[in-house]
């Protein structure tokens, strides 16, 4: 990870409004939403708020802070999630299990760890600051997973509570098209100041020949026409693994999409059950999906190159609006507008590319190597960021990565082509 420190005073008030964010996104959450894990992909509420609670306690004032007392060492169990160097920890599949701690001690245990951090943050050692701004930015990509754990949550509730209310955005027909970029030698990777995590770096070269890339994402009426088309029984379309998966499906549709008096809805958090426009992108995807509909479709998916070469040519600054993770006056929506070009903060973007280190990857040492590393093996990557993500997380170089059949994540297709 590399990150430009920030003067003390900024990382302080940069602190706050990230901590304050978490809590804020489960105001609307009765007490009995925050313990259901109704997936193993889905954690609950409040083991979202206590684990960004315990990175901060166990990376920084457990090693940084003279004298800090923790709150309760137990609470380690509960909320490390994958950090084999951190000791043992509950199965992530247990998650929901566990009824307590009770919300009131997790909250309890943020203003404990609050009022520590801002303490060990006046003292202004840049050592503190840089891992501060790493924890921040992990509690900020949990922001994100709370809210997809919410939609699936609250989704796979036959109610269909609504989330937050807000107006539904429609979206307008835009003609798809391929837009040329040419081949040639291309250096990928973060560089420059700010932060970037570990994964996206070492810079390096690629070559790349002739492609085209679509102008926009798939949406929801040309998804459904190859639904209508057989898409899901067509085992020519699939790979192998993707037919088997998609034959145990329960219903062959993205996830969210329900069969309502022979049509489709979908479930959205601002509007509980709803049409579905077919314009707004498709969303809610599996990368087997998405691999299938680019076959259907006579195309296929980019790999990440050519993505973020994509990027860089066709939208050179990144989006500064404010999105519904960042906003305390955002209505959730299922995805942006489809508009021409715009390649980031739609939604994630599968590509053809496998998760893997590149060239000269220089992986963390200690406990933060875990972080990205351990997981470059069976996994694909997605560019681009969704309407949940940061704002100051979406950049051409970001590589979030899941396996092939996850589709909680507000995940789409964009389409792209040989030249």
């Amino acid at each position: 990870m590399t990150t430009t420190p920030a003067t003390s005073l900024r990382i302080s008030q940069h602190y706050d409004r990230v901590r304050q964010q978490s809590v804020y996104l489960c105001t609307p959450l009765e007490t009995e939403d925050y313990t259901v894990q109704p997936t193993e992909d889905v954690s609950p509420p409040k083991w979202h708020l206590g684990h960004s609670t315990w990175f901060f306690e166990n990376f920084i004032l457990a090693e940084h802070a003279p004298g800090y007392r923790h709150f309760d060492e137990r609470l380690n169990w509960f909320f490390n999630s994958y950090y084999e160097s951190q000791g043992p920890r509950i199965l992530r599949s247990r998650r929901g299990n566990m009824t307590r701690p009770t919300l009131q001690v997790i909250l309890d245990y943020r203003r404990h760890v609050d009022a520590a951090m801002q303490e060990l943050l006046e003292k202004d050692d840049e050592t503190v600051r840089i891992l501060t701004t790493l924890g921040l930015h992990h509690e900020q990509q949990h922001q994100e997973l709370l809210l997809t754990d919410i939609k699936y949550i609250l989704g796979s509730n036959p109610l269909y509570p609504v989330y937050r209310q807000g107006e539904m955005e429609k979206a307008t027909s835009v003609a798809h098209t391929f837009l040329s970029i040419a081949g040639g030698q291309y250096t990928i990777g973060h560089s420059g100041p700010g932060f970037c995590w570990d994964n996206e770096l070492s810079r390096h070269d690629v070559l790349v020949e002739d492609f085209g890339i679509g102008s926009r994402l798939v949406t929801n009426g040309e998804y459904r026409a190859f639904m209508e088309d057989g898409g899901y029984e067509r085992f020519e379309l699939w790979q192998m693994e993707g037919i088997a998966w998609a034959r145990e499906l329960e219903i062959k549709a993205p996830l969210y999409w329900y069969p309502q008096g022979g049509d489709w809805k979908h479930y959205t958090l601002n509007g509980g059950l709803a049409d579905i426009d077919p314009h707004l992108p498709v969303t809610h995807i599996s990368w087997y999906e998405a691999d299938a509909y680019a076959r259907w479709a006579g195309a296929r998916l980019a790999t990440e190159f050519e993505w973020e070469i994509a990027c860089r040519q066709l939208e050179p600054e990144v989006p500064r609006r404010g999105n519904w993770v960042e906003r305390k006056d955002f209505h959730p929506t299922p995805a942006r507008n489809a508009d021409d070009h715009q390649l980031l903060g739609h939604c994630w973007e599968w590509t053809n590319s496998a998760y893997l280190p590149y060239p000269r990857y220089p992986r963390p040492e200690g406990a933060l190597g875990e972080y990205n590393g351990k997981f470059m093996v069976n996994q694909m990557v997605l560019r681009g960021g969704s309407c949940a993500t940061p704002v100051s997380h979406i950049r051409p170089t970001y590589r979030n990565f899941f396996q092939t059949d996850k589709r909680w994540q507000f995940t789409g297709i964009r389409l792209a082509t040989d030249r």
